[in-house]
């Protein structure tokens, strides 16, 4: 069998309306209720973010999309479009400014409820 990550939980201060704006961005759907307590935002066939309340302090986590190119120019478009600051390093002020490392695209946000979001064209991770 081969493993494939099905699911992970997103903690929120505001599940609806972070799953909501990751859907919107992303270009994907996403429901206001999902099983249990979780608003579910369905990354893809095989992928779900599942957005869950708490009051708890939490870390920021980090989240990396890998996309093709046309992907990547849409879903900057509407991040540019929600007036979402983002940057090109990791770390560092938002400088509305997009990575080439590896000669490909790649940008980092931080919205929703701080965790950090990147998107990239070409992984670095995996040869």
């Amino acid at each position: 069998m081969t493993i494939h990550l099905d699911h992970t939980i997103v903690p929120s201060r505001h599940k609806v309306a972070s799953a909501k704006l990751l859907a919107e961005l992303l270009g994907v759907p996403w429901s206001a209720t999902g099983v249990g307590p979780f608003a579910p935002v369905f990354v893809n066939e095989g992928l779900t973010l599942d957005f869950k309340d708490t009051d708890e302090d939490f870390p920021v986590y980090h989240f990396c999309f890998r996309v093709s190119q046309q992907e990547f120019d849409a879903i900057l478009a509407r991040i540019q479009a929600a007036g979402i600051s983002y940057r090109s390093t990791v770390r560092g002020p938002d400088d509305m400014r997009v990575s080439d490392f590896m000669g490909g695209s790649g940008i980092y946000w931080n919205q929703p409820d701080g965790h950090q979001w990147e998107m990239l064209t070409v992984s670095y991770a995996r040869p």
